[in-house]
């Protein structure tokens, strides 16, 4: 792999990554986000758009519910053609965007893709921000009004779903984008593509068009630290788990020798540990009580997500390996991959450790945060178990009261992992 300073990351395999986190939130649809980039590209080429215009487009539509974390949330958005609280996940993507110089592009559009055209004339935006949110509130609502009929009847569907729309036109979308509708979606294969099989084939496709846009380790820290906080709000109890994990194991990897580029490395890796569990339902991760067999079986399938998700991120080959081993013990125990002792890294172990060290001080809704004491009591366990490496906790130990303050988000260390704070209405 290129050293620190020469490693480029896509940004358009960074935003399908996004895409992926956020649409787990679906549960049992993880394509939203793929279809209403597929069909606002689609209608863009039927207004004659520019190829630049038609790209940009394609990755609105990938980004447009990056403010979506709850299964609720996610809930009301497809169960509701124009649900009065739309809103709030329109500006917290908003907040996350603008705070991302690659992304701020987007921030506008995201903000606006639920506001209806009639109100959207009259906003002081620009005539391409203001198509380009339209547009996007139009292909987001026909997959929502076409979501029952994918795999099912979609060409018997049809009729009915465009009568739907097109008593929006003038009101909701903009007529000529309505239009231009109307011209495309004639077309069998238009409804045909939006299946699962197809939509995913045409996400993959259109990932390995590399756009001239990479952004570097600095940008991909900040941008890791966005996801964070997008899979941190899905629970109260997990509010800056991931950030603190980053910040935990960058810290503890600098204290055991490794090189700034390791620490890098296995700090953005914390970040990211997660974002597999945007697919565990919200009343797993919020239950005050143990889990029954059933709830844990799917609690456990969140590492694994996790890896499928980073592992497609040309250049993250390492980290993806590192977050996805997080629950993997050097005994054997843990889940969901079992490596060996010799196939977990130590970058793996001390995130590891990181986890537990973090999730053992956090509040959580079965318990409240623990005290040091406690915390190095319950990790020594682990150590003579044979779970977790001691050299990795004996760091930790040496360095107790500093490892404790950053779990807590209460040293210097946090300042800059614990951002951007986001009002987050409920």
């Amino acid at each position: 792999m290129d050293s620190l300073s020469e490693l480029k990351i896509d940004l358009r395999q960074m935003i399908i990554a996004i895409e992926t986190t956020v649409d787990l939130v679906g549960m049992n649809d993880t394509n939203h986000a793929k279809r209403v980039a597929y069909i606002a590209s689609q209608i863009a080429h039927k207004l004659g758009f520019s190829e630049e215009d038609n790209q940009y487009v394609f990755e609105l539509g990938l980004l447009h519910d990056c403010g979506v974390s709850t299964e609720q949330m996610h809930s009301n958005l497809v169960n509701h053609f124009d649900w009065e609280d739309a809103h709030i996940h329109c500006e917290i993507g908003y907040n996350l965007l603008k705070s991302f110089k690659p992304l701020r592009k987007f921030a506008i559009p995201v903000l606006h893709h639920h506001t209806a055209f009639n109100k959207l004339k009259k906003l002081n935006l620009t005539e391409r921000d203001a198509n380009m949110a339209n547009l996007i509130f139009l292909a987001d609502r026909i997959d929502v009004t076409a979501a029952a009929h994918y795999e099912t009847d979609i060409l018997l569907a049809r009729d009915s779903i465009v009568k739907n729309i097109k008593e929006y036109s003038g009101t909701y979308f903009d007529p000529n984008i309505i239009e231009a509708f109307l011209s495309l979606e004639r077309s069998e294969a238009f409804w045909i593509a939006l299946e699962d099989r197809h939509i995913s084939r045409f996400t993959w496709d259109m990932g390995q068009f590399e756009t001239s846009t990479v952004i570097n380790m600095s940008q991909l820290k900040q941008l890791s630290l966005i996801i964070a906080y997008i899979v941190d709000q899905k629970s109260p109890f997990t509010a800056q788990h991931s950030a603190r994990v980053g910040s935990l194991a960058k810290y503890i990897a600098s204290r055991y020798g490794l090189s700034d580029e390791q620490c890098q490395k296995i700090e953005i890796a914390g970040f990211l540990h997660d974002i597999g569990k945007l697919r565990t339902p919200d009343n797993i991760l919020q239950k005050p009580g143990k889990l029954t067999k059933t709830e844990r079986s799917i609690m456990d399938q969140h590492s694994y997500e996790t890896f499928e998700i980073l592992r497609h991120v040309k250049g993250l080959e390492d980290i993806s390996i590192w977050a996805a081993f997080h629950h993997e013990g050097l005994n054997g125990t843990g889940y969901p991959f079992h490596p060996k002792e010799k196939d977990l890294s130590i970058e793996a172990r001390i995130i590891a450790v990181a986890d537990i060290f973090q999730a053992l001080v956090q509040d959580r809704p079965y318990r409240g945060g623990m005290s040091l004491d406690n915390v190095l009591s319950i990790i020594y366990e682990y150590v003579d178990i044979g779970k977790l490496d001691e050299s990795v906790v004996k760091v930790i130990e040496k360095d107790s009261q500093k490892c404790f303050d950053i779990a807590k988000g209460e040293a210097e260390e946090n300042k800059d992992s614990e951002r951007p704070i986001i009002p987050w209405k409920r």
